[in-house]
């Protein structure tokens, strides 16, 4: 059973942003800090990318832990209200994030996925992976 009245629902459900979420801002302004400028949310890629390095092909994905389904199957069976659709919405998240790294792979992009935790303890780990794919050969 859901914790919440339909209005109090609804009002968290509309605070969800899909672009400028707490976590795609700190991993950008860490990286502004340190110097580098990108593009976000990148809209002539597939996937849209939160941050993107056109000129290294470098393409870097902010992930909430429960939209894109981290911990899946250890967290399903607390979702008690439409259970049903949202499973299948996640389940769906997960198979799209895959097949758009798969795609900008192929196309010889480097793509980088963070969980929200790993952005919010770790930035420095995740800034230093992406500095990494910016000066590598790889990088054009």
């Amino acid at each position: 059973m859901d914790n919440h009245t339909p209005e109090q629902r609804k009002k968290n459900m509309q605070a969800i942003r899909s672009k400028d979420s707490k976590i795609e801002v700190v991993l950008r302004k860490a990286l502004w800090e340190k110097g580098y400028r990108y593009r976000k949310n990148y809209k002539k890629l597939i996937g849209k990318p939160d941050i993107v390095f056109i000129g290294k092909k470098v393409a870097v994905f902010c992930d909430s832990e429960f939209w894109h389904g981290k911990d899946y199957h250890a967290c399903v069976d607390r979702i008690e209200t439409n259970s049903s659709y949202w499973k299948q919405k996640i389940k769906r998240n997960i198979e799209r994030d895959l097949e758009v790294t798969k795609d900008l792979e192929e196309q010889g992009w480097t793509v980088h996925r963070f969980w929200e935790s790993e952005i919010l303890k770790e930035t420095d780990k995740c800034v230093e992976l992406i500095e990494r794919s910016l000066h590598s050969e790889r990088g054009i």
